[in-house]
């Protein structure tokens, strides 16, 4: 189930990152770009797959919140173990099975 979800929050993230980079760049020069009142001293190539990398993130985490919010209370409260299982005084001793 995890794996599902890292996919339904990885894969659209890449798409939208992928998106943001080709509208980004049609407008703005690498070579443009200062941080700190300095020029990047890198590559266009290296400024390019930064800043993809931080788009990426950034919808990653966007995704992420998206899903974590559309989860049910039982799915965020449920105990991954047993109930035989489980160590003594888990809080989650009697309250899901």
């Amino acid at each position: 189930m995890w794996a599902q979800r890292m996919m339904w929050i990885a894969w659209p993230a890449f798409l939208v990152a992928g998106m943001l980079e080709m509208l980004v760049f049609a407008m703005v020069d690498p070579a443009d770009l200062h941080w700190f009142g300095q020029p990047l001293d890198m590559s266009r190539q290296a400024i390019y797959t930064l800043a993809f990398f931080a788009f990426w993130l950034m919808t990653m985490t966007s995704s992420a919140l998206t899903t974590l919010l559309s989860m049910s209370p039982f799915e965020v409260n449920r105990c991954p173990l047993p109930a035989d299982g489980r160590p003594e005084g888990c809080p989650k001793q009697g309250g899901c099975s």
